[in-house]
C-alpha cells in the first residue's frame, strides 16, 4: 500500500483557492471596472494593483489547470485595468508596463478576445500619445488574433478603434469605412442573447457613437480644422451625449463627450455653445478624478480662449476652470 500513499496530500492540502474564492476574485474585478467608469482611475488604482499582486502570488503556487486558467484571466483583466487607470491619471510608462503584463496573462489563459481587448487599450494609448501608425498596427494585430472567436460587440469596438487610428493618420475614406463597419457589426451584437465577457459590456450604443464621433472630429483637426468633418461629427456626438446623460455609471465618458461636443462647436466657430458644454463638463470633471478629462477640458477651454477671447462666456469659463481645476502635481 506504500505506492498509493503520496497521492492524497494534493487532495487533502486545502488548495488555497476554493470555488467561492475564485468567484469572489472575478466579481471583484468587475466591481473595480464599474468603479473606474463611475469615478475615474485616480481613486481605486492602488486597490487594483494590490489585487493584481495577490493574484500573481496565487499563480506562483501549484494550482489545478482549470483554476490556473481562471487566475490568468483574472490577472489579465486586473493588469489591463491597472494599465487603463494609470493611463487615465497620466502615468503613461506605468500603463504600458501593465498592458504588456495583461497581454502575457491573456495569452497564458488562452483567451484571444481578451488579448484583443488589451491590444485595443494599448492602441487607444498610442492615439493619445500622437502615434496613430502604432495604434493601427495594434488594432490590426487584435483583429487578426481574434477574428474567429470575438463577439460582434468586441469586433465592432475594434473597427471603431481602427477608424480612430485612420482619422488621426488623415485617411478619411478608410476612417469612414471602418466607422461604418463598426456600426454594421454592432447591429449584430447582443440580440442573440450571447454571453458577453464583462470587459466588453462598456461598449454600448453610446460608446459606439462616441468613438465614431471622435473619429470624425479628429479627421476635422487633421484636415486643418475642416468644418465639413465637424458637421459629420456633430449629430453622432449629440447622440452619444444624449445617451450618456442617462447613464450614471459612465460619468467620465459623459464628460469626455461633452468636451468632444465642445470641440466640435469650436471647429464650427460657435464659441457660446462650446462654452456652455464646457461648463457642464467642468461640473462632472470636479467629481471624477481623471487627469485625462482635466487635460482635455483645459486644452479645449484654452483653445477657445485663444481663438474667441472676446466672448464673455468663454472668459467666464476660463476663470472658473482655473479656480476649480488648477493644474495639479498629479499630472506630472
Amino acid at each position: 500500500g506504500e505506492a498509493e500513499k503520496p497521492a492524497p496530500p494534493a487532495e487533502q492540502r486545502p488548495s488555497r483557492l476554493s470555488k467561492p474564492e475564485l468567484e469572489l476574485l472575478e466579481s471583484t474585478t468587475a466591481m473595480f471596472r464599474l468603479w473606474d467608469a463611475q469615478c475615474g482611475g485616480g481613486l481605486r488604482r492602488k486597490a487594483v494593483v494590490g489585487q493584481l499582486h495577490e493574484v500573481t502570488d496565487l499563480l506562483q503556487e501549484p494550482q489545478p489547470e482549470a483554476t490556473s486558467k481562471r487566475l490568468f484571466t483574472c490577472a489579465a483583466e486586473l493588469a489591463e485595468l491597472a494599465g487603463w487607470m494609470s493611463y487615465d491619471v497620466g502615468l503613461q510608462p506605468n500603463a504600458q508596463k501593465y498592458f504588456v503584463l495583461a497581454l502575457h496573462a491573456a495569452k497564458e489563459a488562452g483567451d484571444k478576445p481578451l488579448g484583443s481587448y488589451v491590444l485595443s487599450s494599448m492602441s487607444r494609448q498610442m492615439i493619445h500619445l500622437g502615434r496613430p501608425d502604432d495604434a493601427l498596427e495594434l488594432v490590426h494585430l487584435a483583429q487578426y488574433g481574434s477574428r474567429d472567436c470575438a463577439t460582434p460587440r468586441t469586433q465592432a469596438m475594434l473597427y471603431a478603434m481602427e477608424a480612430r487610428a485612420y482619422a488621426n493618420m488623415g485617411q478619411p475614406s478608410k476612417c469612414k469605412r471602418a466607422a461604418r463597419m463598426a456600426e454594421e457589426t454592432f447591429a449584430d451584437a447582443g440580440g442573440d442573447g450571447e454571453r458577453e465577457p464583462d470587459w466588453i459590456r462598456f461598449f454600448s450604443e453610446a460608446e459606439l457613437n462616441a468613438e465614431n464621433a471622435h473619429s470624425y472630429r479628429d479627421l476635422a483637426y487633421v484636415a486643418g480644422r475642416s468644418p465639413t468633418y465637424a458637421s459629420l461629427a456633430e449629430p453622432v456626438m449629440e447622440r452619444a451625449v444624449e445617451l450618456f446623460a442617462k447613464d450614471d455609471d459612465h460619468q467620465r465618458s459623459y464628460a469626455l463627450n461633452l468636451i468632444g461636443m465642445a470641440t466640435v462647436h469650436l471647429l464650427k466657430k460657435e464659441p457660446e455653445q462650446s462654452a456652455a458644454l464646457g461648463r457642464q463638463a467642468l461640473d462632472i470633471a470636479c467629481k471624477v478624478r481623471s487627469e485625462r478629462v482635466n487635460t482635455r477640458l483645459r486644452k479645449t477651454v484654452y483653445t477657445a480662449a485663444r481663438d474667441f477671447g472676446g466672448v464673455a462666456e468663454v472668459t467666464e469659463l476660463t476663470d472658473e476652470l482655473n479656480a476649480q481645476l488648477p493644474e495639479s502635481a498629479e499630472a506630472v
